[in-house]
């Protein structure tokens, strides 16, 4: 087959496949803004310093990051075999998800947009 084959291009793409326990919770109704507030808190610590920092944060995105973070746990406990001590955050990133546009009425028959911003969330673990 040719180098660029289309066939060939996604098999070595499927080659280079991150086999690190991970979750991700889609559609968030929290902007990437807030979640990266809570996101760069735990980036790096080892997944019990992580859960008390989410357990005693006062956002709104910390309890949606704590449940994530406990089920990309348990995906490591039970599909990989790992052990929950040796755990830490090695990747956590929130990217954009579609907005919803909703429209609020103002003076004299105006209507103003109000964006209702998502998040995809992302929490990726590693053993130390």
């Amino acid at each position: 087959m040719a180098k660029g084959h289309r066939s060939q291009i996604k098999r070595e793409r499927n080659a280079i496949k991150d086999t690190r326990p991970s979750a991700k919770l889609s559609y968030a109704r929290v902007s990437v803004t807030k979640a990266c507030f809570v996101l760069d808190a735990i980036r790096g610590k080892d997944v019990n310093t992580a859960l008390a920092i989410l357990e005693y944060n006062p956002r709104y995105a910390s309890e949606l990051i704590g449940k994530l973070l406990k089920s990309a746990v348990a995906n490591a406990e039970n599909n990989n075999g790992l052990s929950r001590e040796n755990l830490y955050v090695a990747e956590c990133f929130a990217n954009k998800a579609p907005t919803m546009k909703r429209i609020r009425a103002r003076a004299q028959g105006r209507a103003y947009r109000i964006e209702k911003r998502q998040s995809h969330i992302t929490v990726i673990l590693d053993e130390r």
